[in-house]
């Protein structure tokens, strides 16, 4: 019984010391920072959909709105706007393509990519998405917009090939 214990302790050691050289790997950092920054402008998306609705007096629900209402009527601030929605819109475009994102990345990294390749596609994705963000909520002229949303996109894709390539059972 006490050799077993030891070899658990060894095969968990080495565990340990596996998870921690992936952590400590470049690419593993880089992904890491780039995730962080592409979810936190997700979640300040949220901030930007509360600020609006709560500036221009306009509520997706009628107990969101009773402050605002002041004991008077409500209805009339449970109401869509075209400024609300075109934040909330920009969100959920977000939601679309930074979640993919997450996931396709981690999978790319434990490929084992180059570290330059590997920041080539954070980069770009990480500045598409902010990029969609200001084209979206500016609003600039197509076909920015689209050029953004794309970039993201075929990174994305170009990710999810070099896994299938790399790590696939096909």
């Amino acid at each position: 019984m006490e050799g077993r214990g030891k070899a658990g302790s060894r095969g968990d050691a080495d565990k340990m010391s596996a998870i921690e050289q992936f952590a400590d790997s470049e690419v593993f950092r880089a992904y890491a920072t780039y995730v962080a920054v592409v979810l936190l402008k997700m979640m300040l998306m949220s901030l930007c959909t509360a600020y609006y609705r709560i500036t221009l007096g306009v509520f997706a629900n009628p107990e969101d709105a009773l402050g605002h209402a002041k004991g008077g009527d409500v209805k009339k601030f449970v109401r869509r706007d075209e400024s609300v929605e075109r934040v909330r819109r920009c969100h959920l475009n977000d939601i679309e393509n930074i979640v993919p994102f997450v996931g396709l990345g981690l999978l790319y990294v434990l490929s084992n990519p180059e570290l330059s390749t590997a920041l080539l596609h954070f980069r770009i994705f990480a500045g598409s998405r902010i990029a969609h963000t200001i084209s979206y909520l500016a609003p600039l002229p197509q076909p920015g917009r689209a050029l953004s949303f794309f970039a993201g996109f075929f990174v994305n894709c170009s990710m999810g090939y070099a896994i299938l390539s790399s790590i696939s059972y096909f």
